[in-house]
């Protein structure tokens, strides 16, 4: 019998330990534009679609130079591949979430290459129905798009889908969506500002969310 209801999940700081690599690849990049950026802003931005945090952090840079920008970004960030590792309790999270009859999404809006990075140390393909990327939608978090193609891609709808994040942007894409967030502390924002932003409950990081997982939203739909 398919499963009808799904977790959505974020992938870089909720599944792989990536965001400040992320950050280090911005702060190169926009160095090498002569763009002086703080690292501060730059890690407040993690997770929202690279259009819009390129955009918002460029000033008034030309189209040129924001496409350099994202370029140098992804070249300095494959250098960092070696140093992506799995969070703690990631592949463990997945397991209990198929255990309890649910599917499991990748709703990242990584590029291809980002997330493929991603995907190959995180290693647990076998327990992912589906995957969408930055390449699926126009614009990205935080606007509701790339949630609505992953419930999409597995043929559920709001009510039947919960998603995991670890950014402010993850959380206020689900509310718009009408899909509840869980967020999580390990891609370094504070729970105040994810439960602020909306987040239904807020946990360390996977292995914390997988020891409580009976008393939060994923529970409650695998009851349905």
């Amino acid at each position: 019998m398919v499963a009808t209801a799904a977790v959505l999940f974020d992938v870089d700081g909720t599944l792989v330990d990536s965001n400040y690599l992320h950050v280090h690849s911005w702060v190169r990049a926009f160095d090498d534009v002569g763009i002086a950026v703080e690292t501060w802003r730059i890690h407040r931005s993690i997770g929202m679609d690279g259009d819009h945090l390129v955009a918002s952090l460029s000033g008034e840079a030309d189209d040129d130079t924001q496409h350099r920008v994202k370029d140098l970004h992804l070249r300095y960030f494959k250098e960092t591949a070696p140093l992506l590792r799995p969070l703690p309790g990631a592949r463990e999270l997945l397991e209990r979430i198929r255990s309890l009859g649910l599917r499991v999404v990748l709703a990242s809006s990584a590029s291809e290459e980002e997330l493929a990075m991603a995907r190959k140390v995180l290693d647990c393909d076998d327990l992912v129905d589906a995957a969408t990327s930055s390449k699926d939608v126009d614009v990205a978090k935080p606007e509701p798009w790339i949630i609505n193609v992953a419930m999409e891609r597995v043929d559920v709808d709001a009510p039947h889908a919960v998603y995991v994040g670890d950014s402010v942007w993850d959380v206020i894409a689900c509310e718009r969506a009408g899909v509840p967030a869980i967020g999580l502390l390990s891609g370094g924002v504070s729970r105040g500002e994810l439960e602020t932003a909306g987040a239904a409950a807020v946990f360390d990081n996977p292995r914390d969310l997988c020891a409580h997982i009976d008393d939060t939203a994923i529970a409650a739909l695998s009851k349905r």
